[in-house]
C-alpha cells in the first residue's frame, strides 16, 4: 500500500523542478541556469513516474479543475494548507478535505494503471505506508 501523500511531495518536487515544462514554470526560460537555485532540495521522482502521476493529475484536471490547483499549491508550490485557506477565504480544514478528497483520486487513477495496464511506480517501494495496527 503506498503513502499518497509522499509520491504527490515526490512528483511536486519533480514537477517544480524547470527542466521538464510540464508543469508550473518557476523562472522565465531565457534567465534559467543564472542564479543558484535558493529552493532547499526535495527528493524527486524519476521521470517515468512523473510523467505517470502528471497523467493521473491530468485526468483529475479534467474531472475537477478546482482539486487540481489546489494539489498544484501545496505539493508542487509548497505552499502551506493555511496560506492556501487565507488565499480562498475558507478554514483550512475545509482545505485538508478537499486535498484529501484530490489525493483519493490520485491514488485510485494510479491503482487502476496499476491493475489494469500493469503501470507500476519506481517509487512505490520508497513510499509505502507503515501498517499502524498489529496484532
Amino acid at each position: 500500500m503506498r503513502d499518497i501523500q509522499k509520491v504527490l511531495e515526490r512528483y511536486g518536487a519533480w514537477a517544480s523542478h524547470t527542466e521538464h515544462g510540464l508543469y508550473y514554470s518557476s523562472v522565465a526560460a531565457g534567465f534559467r541556469g543564472l542564479l543558484p537555485s535558493s529552493q532547499r532540495s526535495r527528493p524527486s521522482c524519476c521521470d517515468d513516474d512523473g510523467s505517470i502521476v502528471n497523467g493521473a493529475m491530468a485526468c483529475l484536471k479534467k474531472r475537477d479543475p478546482y482539486l487540481h490547483v489546489l494539489l498544484g499549491w501545496h505539493y508542487v508550490l509548497g505552499l502551506p494548507v493555511r496560506a492556501i485557506g487565507n488565499k480562498l477565504g475558507i478554514s483550512h480544514t475545509l482545505v485538508l478535505k478537499q486535498l484529501q478528497m484530490a489525493e483519493g483520486f490520485i491514488d485510485g487513477c494510479l491503482s487502476m494503471m496499476d491493475i489494469k495496464l500493469d503501470i507500476k511506480l519506481d517509487i512505490d517501494l520508497e513510499c509505502k505506508k507503515e501498517l499502524v495496527y498489529t496484532q
